[in-house]
Protein backbone atom coordinates (compact mmCIF):
# COMPACT_ATOMS: atom_id res chain seq x y z
CA UNK A 1 0.00 0.00 0.00
CA UNK A 2 1.43 3.34 -1.07
CA UNK A 3 1.07 6.07 1.55
CA UNK A 4 2.86 9.07 0.04
CA UNK A 5 3.80 10.65 -3.25
CA UNK A 6 7.45 9.79 -2.63
CA UNK A 7 6.41 6.13 -2.57
CA UNK A 8 4.29 6.64 -5.70
CA UNK A 9 7.25 8.15 -7.55
CA UNK A 10 9.51 5.26 -6.56
CA UNK A 11 6.93 2.72 -7.70
CA UNK A 12 6.48 4.45 -11.05
CA UNK A 13 10.25 4.52 -11.60
CA UNK A 14 10.36 0.75 -11.11
CA UNK A 15 7.79 -0.03 -13.81
CA UNK A 16 8.01 0.16 -17.59
CA UNK A 17 8.15 3.82 -18.63
CA UNK A 18 4.81 5.14 -19.84
CA UNK A 19 4.33 7.80 -22.50
CA UNK A 20 1.96 10.76 -22.11
CA UNK A 21 0.54 12.60 -25.12
CA UNK A 22 0.17 16.29 -24.29
CA UNK A 23 -2.66 18.14 -26.01
CA UNK A 24 -1.64 21.71 -26.91
CA UNK A 25 1.68 21.48 -25.09
CA UNK A 26 2.66 25.17 -25.31
CA UNK A 27 1.95 25.84 -21.63
CA UNK A 28 4.74 26.67 -19.17
CA UNK A 29 3.55 24.75 -16.07
CA UNK A 30 2.67 21.73 -18.21
CA UNK A 31 6.09 21.70 -19.90
CA UNK A 32 7.78 22.15 -16.50
CA UNK A 33 5.86 19.10 -15.27
CA UNK A 34 6.82 17.10 -18.36
CA UNK A 35 10.46 18.15 -17.97
CA UNK A 36 10.52 17.06 -14.33
CA UNK A 37 8.68 13.81 -15.04
CA UNK A 38 11.26 12.94 -17.71
CA UNK A 39 14.22 13.94 -15.53
CA UNK A 40 12.92 11.82 -12.63
CA UNK A 41 12.28 8.80 -14.85
CA UNK A 42 8.50 8.93 -14.37
CA UNK A 43 7.29 9.20 -17.96
CA UNK A 44 8.18 10.04 -21.52
CA UNK A 45 6.05 12.41 -23.62
CA UNK A 46 4.88 13.37 -27.08
CA UNK A 47 4.25 17.10 -27.30
CA UNK A 48 1.43 18.04 -29.67
CA UNK A 49 0.95 21.73 -30.40
CA UNK A 50 2.57 24.81 -31.89
CA UNK A 51 6.24 23.86 -32.29
CA UNK A 52 7.55 27.44 -32.25
CA UNK A 53 5.73 28.25 -29.02
CA UNK A 54 6.78 24.96 -27.42
CA UNK A 55 10.41 25.66 -28.31
CA UNK A 56 10.22 29.23 -26.96
CA UNK A 57 8.87 28.02 -23.61
CA UNK A 58 11.33 25.15 -23.56
CA UNK A 59 14.22 27.59 -23.93
CA UNK A 60 12.80 29.79 -21.16
CA UNK A 61 12.62 26.92 -18.65
CA UNK A 62 15.83 25.17 -19.68
CA UNK A 63 14.10 22.12 -21.12
CA UNK A 64 16.05 19.89 -23.50
CA UNK A 65 13.44 19.33 -26.20
CA UNK A 66 15.69 16.96 -28.14
CA UNK A 67 14.54 14.31 -25.65
CA UNK A 68 10.94 14.60 -26.85
CA UNK A 69 8.94 14.01 -29.99
CA UNK A 70 7.12 17.17 -31.07
CA UNK A 71 4.15 17.00 -33.44
CA UNK A 72 3.41 20.42 -34.88
CA UNK A 73 -0.27 21.36 -34.95
CA UNK A 74 -1.19 25.00 -34.41
CA UNK A 75 -4.95 24.40 -34.39
CA UNK A 76 -5.93 23.64 -30.79
CA UNK A 77 -8.88 21.38 -31.58
CA UNK A 78 -6.84 19.33 -34.04
CA UNK A 79 -3.94 19.15 -31.58
CA UNK A 80 -6.24 17.81 -28.85
CA UNK A 81 -7.67 15.24 -31.21
CA UNK A 82 -4.20 14.15 -32.34
CA UNK A 83 -3.01 13.70 -28.75
CA UNK A 84 -6.03 11.53 -27.95
CA UNK A 85 -5.54 9.55 -31.14
CA UNK A 86 -1.97 8.74 -30.10
CA UNK A 87 -3.40 7.04 -27.01
CA UNK A 88 -6.27 5.23 -28.72
CA UNK A 89 -3.86 3.82 -31.33
CA UNK A 90 -1.40 2.61 -28.68
CA UNK A 91 1.37 5.12 -29.41
CA UNK A 92 0.98 6.67 -25.94
CA UNK A 93 -0.39 5.37 -22.64
CA UNK A 94 -2.22 8.44 -21.34
CA UNK A 95 -3.25 11.90 -22.41
CA UNK A 96 -2.76 15.26 -20.68
CA UNK A 97 -4.57 18.54 -21.11
CA UNK A 98 -2.30 21.44 -22.00
CA UNK A 99 -3.24 24.96 -23.14
CA UNK A 100 -6.67 24.03 -24.45
CA UNK A 101 -10.04 24.73 -22.89
CA UNK A 102 -11.61 21.81 -21.08
CA UNK A 103 -14.66 21.59 -23.36
CA UNK A 104 -12.59 21.11 -26.53
CA UNK A 105 -10.23 18.73 -24.76
CA UNK A 106 -13.12 16.56 -23.58
CA UNK A 107 -14.70 16.60 -27.03
CA UNK A 108 -11.48 15.00 -28.25
CA UNK A 109 -11.49 12.47 -25.41
CA UNK A 110 -15.08 11.52 -26.31
CA UNK A 111 -14.63 11.57 -30.08
CA UNK A 112 -16.48 8.63 -31.65
CA UNK A 113 -13.66 7.70 -34.02
CA UNK A 114 -10.47 8.11 -31.99
CA UNK A 115 -11.65 8.96 -28.48
CA UNK A 116 -11.30 7.06 -25.21
CA UNK A 117 -14.94 6.46 -24.35
CA UNK A 118 -15.79 3.10 -22.77
CA UNK A 119 -19.48 3.48 -22.08
CA UNK A 120 -18.71 4.02 -18.39
CA UNK A 121 -19.32 7.20 -16.47
CA UNK A 122 -16.24 9.42 -16.37
CA UNK A 123 -15.33 10.97 -13.04
CA UNK A 124 -12.54 12.96 -11.43
CA UNK A 125 -10.35 11.65 -8.62
CA UNK A 126 -8.00 13.86 -6.60
CA UNK A 127 -5.38 12.12 -4.46
CA UNK A 128 -3.98 14.04 -1.47
CA UNK A 129 -1.05 13.52 0.82
CA UNK A 130 -1.37 15.72 3.91
CA UNK A 131 0.84 16.07 6.96
CA UNK A 132 -1.97 15.05 9.34
CA UNK A 133 -2.75 11.60 7.93
CA UNK A 134 -0.62 8.49 7.52
CA UNK A 135 -2.53 7.50 4.39
CA UNK A 136 -3.46 8.96 1.04
CA UNK A 137 -6.91 10.54 0.76
CA UNK A 138 -8.95 10.15 -2.43
CA UNK A 139 -11.54 12.87 -3.11
CA UNK A 140 -14.27 12.36 -5.67
CA UNK A 141 -15.85 13.97 -7.58
CA UNK A 142 -14.46 17.49 -7.17
CA UNK A 143 -14.40 18.71 -10.79
CA UNK A 144 -16.53 16.81 -13.28
CA UNK A 145 -19.92 15.43 -12.22
CA UNK A 146 -21.96 18.24 -10.72
CA UNK A 147 -24.91 16.70 -8.88
CA UNK A 148 -24.62 12.92 -9.25
CA UNK A 149 -27.62 10.72 -8.58
CA UNK A 150 -27.47 7.36 -6.84
CA UNK A 151 -26.56 5.27 -9.89
CA UNK A 152 -23.84 7.76 -10.86
CA UNK A 153 -22.43 7.66 -7.33
CA UNK A 154 -22.01 3.89 -7.65
CA UNK A 155 -19.93 4.43 -10.80
CA UNK A 156 -17.95 7.26 -9.20
CA UNK A 157 -17.08 4.98 -6.29
CA UNK A 158 -15.96 2.25 -8.69
CA UNK A 159 -13.74 4.66 -10.60
CA UNK A 160 -12.10 5.96 -7.41
CA UNK A 161 -11.62 2.42 -6.13
CA UNK A 162 -9.76 1.53 -9.33
CA UNK A 163 -7.29 4.34 -8.64
CA UNK A 164 -6.87 3.17 -5.04
CA UNK A 165 -6.26 -0.39 -6.27
CA UNK A 166 -3.40 0.93 -8.42
CA UNK A 167 -1.91 2.36 -5.20
CA UNK A 168 -1.98 -1.12 -3.66
CA UNK A 169 -5.08 -0.56 -1.51
CA UNK A 170 -6.90 -3.85 -2.06
CA UNK A 171 -10.18 -2.94 -0.35
CA UNK A 172 -10.40 0.84 0.05
CA UNK A 173 -12.75 2.24 2.67
CA UNK A 174 -15.26 4.64 1.14
CA UNK A 175 -17.10 7.23 3.24
CA UNK A 176 -20.20 8.83 1.75
CA UNK A 177 -19.72 12.28 3.25
CA UNK A 178 -22.61 14.58 4.12
CA UNK A 179 -23.18 17.40 6.58
CA UNK A 180 -24.30 14.94 9.28
CA UNK A 181 -23.77 11.29 10.15
CA UNK A 182 -27.44 10.35 10.50
CA UNK A 183 -30.12 9.79 7.89
CA UNK A 184 -32.29 12.89 7.57
CA UNK A 185 -35.22 12.75 5.12
CA UNK A 186 -34.79 16.49 4.53
CA UNK A 187 -31.23 15.88 3.29
CA UNK A 188 -31.34 13.62 0.20
CA UNK A 189 -27.57 13.05 0.26
CA UNK A 190 -27.91 11.18 3.57
CA UNK A 191 -30.52 8.87 2.03
CA UNK A 192 -28.21 8.12 -0.92
CA UNK A 193 -25.38 7.45 1.53
CA UNK A 194 -27.44 4.95 3.50
CA UNK A 195 -28.51 3.15 0.31
CA UNK A 196 -24.90 2.96 -0.88
CA UNK A 197 -23.91 1.46 2.47
CA UNK A 198 -26.61 -1.22 2.19
CA UNK A 199 -25.64 -1.93 -1.42
CA UNK A 200 -22.07 -2.44 -0.23
CA UNK A 201 -23.24 -4.77 2.56
CA UNK A 202 -25.04 -6.91 -0.02
CA UNK A 203 -22.15 -7.07 -2.44
CA UNK A 204 -23.66 -4.79 -5.06
CA UNK A 205 -20.58 -2.54 -5.01
CA UNK A 206 -17.37 -4.45 -5.63
CA UNK A 207 -13.73 -3.87 -4.75
CA UNK A 208 -14.27 -1.65 -1.71
CA UNK A 209 -16.35 -1.21 1.42
CA UNK A 210 -18.80 1.70 1.51
CA UNK A 211 -20.51 3.21 4.55
CA UNK A 212 -22.42 6.36 5.37
CA UNK A 213 -23.68 8.86 5.93
CA UNK A 214 -20.65 10.38 7.63
CA UNK A 215 -19.86 13.92 8.60
CA UNK A 216 -16.32 14.72 7.52
CA UNK A 217 -14.89 14.57 11.05
CA UNK A 218 -16.07 11.05 11.82
CA UNK A 219 -15.09 9.83 8.36
CA UNK A 220 -11.46 10.87 8.91
CA UNK A 221 -10.90 10.86 12.68
CA UNK A 222 -11.25 7.74 14.81
CA UNK A 223 -11.44 9.96 17.89
CA UNK A 224 -14.34 11.94 16.42
CA UNK A 225 -16.09 8.72 15.38
CA UNK A 226 -15.76 7.26 18.88
CA UNK A 227 -16.93 10.50 20.48
CA UNK A 228 -20.07 10.52 18.33
CA UNK A 229 -20.49 6.75 18.70
CA UNK A 230 -20.22 6.19 14.95
CA UNK A 231 -19.02 2.64 14.40
CA UNK A 232 -18.16 0.37 11.51
CA UNK A 233 -15.16 -0.55 9.37
CA UNK A 234 -14.98 2.84 7.63
CA UNK A 235 -15.56 5.20 10.56
CA UNK A 236 -12.48 7.34 11.15
CA UNK A 237 -10.46 5.31 8.61
CA UNK A 238 -11.80 6.42 5.23
CA UNK A 239 -9.50 6.24 2.22
CA UNK A 240 -12.01 7.55 -0.34
CA UNK A 241 -14.28 10.50 0.40
CA UNK A 242 -17.36 10.47 -1.81
CA UNK A 243 -18.45 14.10 -1.77
CA UNK A 244 -22.18 14.77 -2.26
CA UNK A 245 -21.80 17.25 -5.13
CA UNK A 246 -19.30 19.38 -7.01
CA UNK A 247 -19.81 22.34 -4.67
CA UNK A 248 -18.67 20.41 -1.61
CA UNK A 249 -15.96 18.61 -3.54
CA UNK A 250 -14.44 21.66 -5.19
CA UNK A 251 -14.45 23.67 -1.96
CA UNK A 252 -12.75 20.83 -0.09
CA UNK A 253 -10.16 20.40 -2.85
CA UNK A 254 -9.22 24.07 -2.80
CA UNK A 255 -9.29 24.24 1.00
CA UNK A 256 -6.77 21.40 1.22
CA UNK A 257 -4.68 22.90 -1.58
CA UNK A 258 -4.47 26.43 -0.23
CA UNK A 259 -4.59 26.01 3.56
CA UNK A 260 -2.55 22.86 4.22
CA UNK A 261 0.96 21.65 3.56
CA UNK A 262 -0.16 18.99 1.10
CA UNK A 263 0.66 17.34 -2.19
CA UNK A 264 -1.90 16.19 -4.71
CA UNK A 265 -2.48 14.80 -8.15
CA UNK A 266 -5.65 14.50 -10.25
CA UNK A 267 -7.05 12.16 -12.88
CA UNK A 268 -10.13 11.68 -15.00
CA UNK A 269 -11.03 7.99 -15.05
CA UNK A 270 -13.74 5.81 -16.55
CA UNK A 271 -11.90 6.17 -19.87
CA UNK A 272 -9.93 3.61 -21.86
CA UNK A 273 -6.70 5.21 -20.59
CA UNK A 274 -5.95 7.71 -17.82
CA UNK A 275 -6.61 11.37 -18.56
CA UNK A 276 -4.55 14.01 -16.75
CA UNK A 277 -7.03 16.82 -16.19
CA UNK A 278 -5.67 19.47 -13.84
CA UNK A 279 -6.72 23.04 -13.16
CA UNK A 280 -4.96 25.95 -14.87
CA UNK A 281 -4.07 27.20 -11.38
CA UNK A 282 -2.46 23.94 -10.28
CA UNK A 283 1.30 24.10 -9.81
CA UNK A 284 3.67 22.25 -12.08
CA UNK A 285 4.42 19.96 -9.12
CA UNK A 286 0.75 18.97 -8.94
CA UNK A 287 0.78 18.36 -12.68
CA UNK A 288 3.89 16.18 -12.30
CA UNK A 289 2.28 14.17 -9.50
CA UNK A 290 -0.77 13.76 -11.73
CA UNK A 291 1.44 12.33 -14.48
CA UNK A 292 2.89 9.86 -11.96
CA UNK A 293 -0.61 8.82 -10.86
CA UNK A 294 -1.64 8.35 -14.48
CA UNK A 295 1.42 6.18 -15.13
CA UNK A 296 0.58 3.98 -12.15
CA UNK A 297 -3.07 3.65 -13.15
CA UNK A 298 -2.09 2.94 -16.77
CA UNK A 299 0.20 0.13 -15.60
CA UNK A 300 -2.61 -1.38 -13.51
CA UNK A 301 -5.11 -1.09 -16.38
CA UNK A 302 -2.72 -2.78 -18.80
CA UNK A 303 -2.04 -5.63 -16.35
CA UNK A 304 -5.77 -6.24 -15.86
CA UNK A 305 -6.74 -6.27 -19.55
Amino acid sequence: MLKSFDEILERVKSQKTKKVAVAVAQDKPVLEAIRDAKDKGLADAVLVGDKDEIEAIGKEIGMDLTKFEIIHESDMKKAALKAVELVSTGKADMVMKGLVDTANFLRAVLNKEVGLRTGKLMSHVAVFETEKFDRLLFLTDVAFNMYPELKEKVDIIGNAASVAHAMGIEKPKVAAVCAVEVVNPSMPETIDASILAKMSDRGQIKGCVVDGPFALDNALSEEAAQHKKVGGEVAGKADILLLPNIQAGNIMYKTLTYTTDSKNGCLLVGTAAPVVLTSRNDSHETKMYSIALAALVAENMQKNK
